[in-house]
């Protein structure tokens, strides 16, 4: 197959009208898509726009995003209504063999010392934790600043949260 001079002004025409190359291929005849392809690049023709593949990538990259930043929203409001609570239950301290499902399991010290020991209070549902310990376990992401306005806290929790 060669490429005839009237063969190449109608690929020119139909792939500046943004036809695709199966049907290029189909309107010319007697030559494949790939060929069209192989002509179109030889040519410098420019690529096509936006291609389906690209258009929903874009689409999908967008909804990502928009999900991402409503995610961040409700990670922190969540968080900050742990944080408004003022009374958290003391510590129940306790050994690896004493633990249950509903104990918080933030350790307290290192491993290898003899007062080391497990939080003990009550954990949340679904969460190996208690509320204090989960503030420090799950920060929403970002700046560590960011994750509490120092404006919104008041004094007795922020006291709390350093000297847990």
């Amino acid at each position: 197959m060669s490429w005839t001079d009237e063969k190449v002004a109608k690929l020119r025409e139909l792939w500046g009208k943004g036809s695709t190359a199966s049907q290029i291929a189909e309107i010319i005849g007697g030559i494949s898509r790939n060929a069209v392809i192989g002509k179109a690049h030889r040519l410098n023709l420019s690529a096509k726009i936006k291609t389906r593949a690209a258009t929903s990538n874009q689409n999908f990259e967008n909804s990502l995003e928009e999900k991402n930043i409503k995610n961040r929203r409700g990670r922190k409001s969540k968080f900050k209504s742990l944080i408004i609570e003022k009374d958290f239950e003391p510590e129940n301290p306790k050994q690896l063999e004493e633990l249950d499902e509903s104990s918080c399991k933030w350790p307290i010290g290192h491993p290898d010392e003899k007062s080391f020991y497990f939080c003990g209070r009550s954990s949340l549902k679904d969460f190996s934790y208690c509320k204090l310990h989960l503030l420090y376990a799950y920060q929403p992401k970002g700046k560590k600043e960011e994750t509490t306005d120092k404006e919104e806290v008041p004094e007795l929790i922020e006291k709390k949260i350093q000297t847990a």
